[in-house]
């Protein structure tokens, strides 16, 4: 680039450049503010938001997001300021649930939950969810007038683009990232620098059942494979099972720790991919400082918008694929709720339906459903006569199933062997129950 182009961008960057409070003036009652998830969601923009409804500033504000972290619960998602903000989650976690069952106590209505497929996120947003004033953080801009959007690309890269006013918070922590992750001085309206540590992924210990289940489902991942696997112990055993393969690929949802150690140890060279060959491909990540690091400036990653990576058909064009995702039950037809527990919404569908058929549609392709065949101390079968909830991942899209008891692939199966072959997927202490149940509803 010229030094008359470069002078250009630092010149735009510095008549853009403000501070966080007089970002958000322009955020007016009845307004849409939309932010990025996760990771991208700027701290010291939400906090200036958030103090602009505590000073009764504006009404009425609506927020649409997905993952909510630390950062926002502590700014915006405060009980106080419910009715100021109404939160619109697109995938509920541990503040929303807080904030229902506070909202439940008082009679309120607090949190709004958007049921969505991630993949057609961005689509949603364009048709359904004008925005009015999107807030995300990004990297540092280069020489050439670049920021990135780091660790979240999803559908904040393209609904970023979509808003009528682009606010953002430049974070050095934030790693700059290849792939469709560019976003240039040009297209943003206001700039605000604030240095705060990222939100970090808790990394949750792996226990003997995850590892039976993950030496299972390791089972059924063949050389060469293209790997998507999600957050959990479970996950992570799984990808402790595969140090030992070669020349693995990397088409995921989300990009963990526990992926980038599968990297480490030089199993993944993505050699073997059809699309995005030599890249190890994600739409977001999180994970702790360790990880950003990893991901800073690192050519052998890329991210790409979730209407990309999430599409059905972008997935299958890899071959080899191995989805490995997880459920809260699954019914003796192998029907499976992900985001239901307990009467309520627990989490959302995310991205699951989109590799369970990516997968399965890919040329020696693998979609798994694994999960420990109990909860609650063993008292709770998660293998069930009736879902308790809506239906995440249709019966007909199940392949394969994966339990401490066992693996079966479902495909082709009469309802009849399908109940017979979930129920020995179940813990002993449960197969009795769930065999009558079977025989009444005329499974068996």
């Amino acid at each position: 680039m010229t030094t008359t182009a470069t002078n250009r961008a630092a010149a735009e960057y510095a008549a853009k450049l403000t501070d966080a409070r007089t970002a958000v003036a322009d955020v007016r009652s009845g307004s849409t503010v939309a932010l990025g998830q996760a990771a991208g969601q700027p701290p010291a923009l939400m906090r200036a938001l958030a103090d602009r409804a505590r000073r009764a500033e504006i009404d009425e504000v609506k927020l649409y997001y997905f993952h909510a972290e630390q950062p926002m619960q502590e700014s915006l998602l405060q009980y106080e300021l419910m009715g100021a903000l109404e939160p619109h989650s697109m995938f509920l976690q541990r503040a929303e649930r807080e904030l229902i069952v506070r909202g439940d106590r008082d009679g309120r209505k607090v949190v709004s939950f958007v049921p969505n497929s991630f993949s057609q996120s961005i689509r949603l947003f364009a048709e359904r969810i004008p925005v009015d004033t999107f807030l995300v953080t990004v990297s540092p801009m280069d020489s050439n007038g670049y920021f990135t959007f780091g660790t979240n690309n999803d559908y904040t890269s393209s609904v970023a683009r979509q808003a009528k006013r682009l606010v953002v918070e430049v974070n050095d922590r934030m790693p700059r990232v290849f792939g469709a992750s560019a976003l240039h001085v040009s297209e943003i309206d206001a700039i605000v620098e604030h240095t705060e540590e990222l939100p970090e992924l808790p990394q949750r210990p792996t226990g003997e059942i995850d590892r039976a289940i993950a030496r299972r489902v390791a089972d059924l991942v063949p050389e060469h494979a293209c790997l998507q696997i999600g957050v959990g112990g479970l996950p992570q055993a799984v990808c402790e099972m595969l140090a030992d393969r070669t020349d693995l690929g990397i088409h995921t949802e989300v990009l963990t720790p526990a992926l980038v150690r599968l990297i480490e140890s030089g199993a993944v060279t993505n050699r073997y991919k059809s699309i995005d060959r030599g890249a190890s491909v994600f739409t977001f990540a999180m994970g702790d400082k360790e990880f950003y690091d990893f991901l800073d400036d690192n050519r052998g990653v890329e991210s790409h918008p979730v209407d990309y990576v999430n599409d059905p058909a972008v997935i299958a064009r890899n071959d080899n694929v191995v989805s490995v995702n997880s459920t809260v039950e699954m019914d003796l037809t192998g029907a499976c709720n992900s985001e239901w527990l307990n009467g309520h919404q627990y989490s959302a569908s995310g991205g699951q339906v989109d590799f369970v058929r990516g997968a399965y549609n890919s040329k020696g392709g693998v979609s798994v459903i694994a999960f420990a065949s109990t909860a609650r101390d063993g008292t709770v079968s998660k293998i069930v006569p009736k879902l308790s909830g809506p239906v995440t991942t249709a019966r007909n899209d199940v392949h394969w199933v994966a339990t401490e008891y066992g693996t079966v692939n479902l495909k082709g199966l009469s309802s009849t062997q399908r109940a017979q072959s979930l129920i020995d997927l179940a813990h002993p202490d449960h197969r009795a129950e769930l065999t009558e149940a079977a025989r009444a509803q005329h499974l068996i």
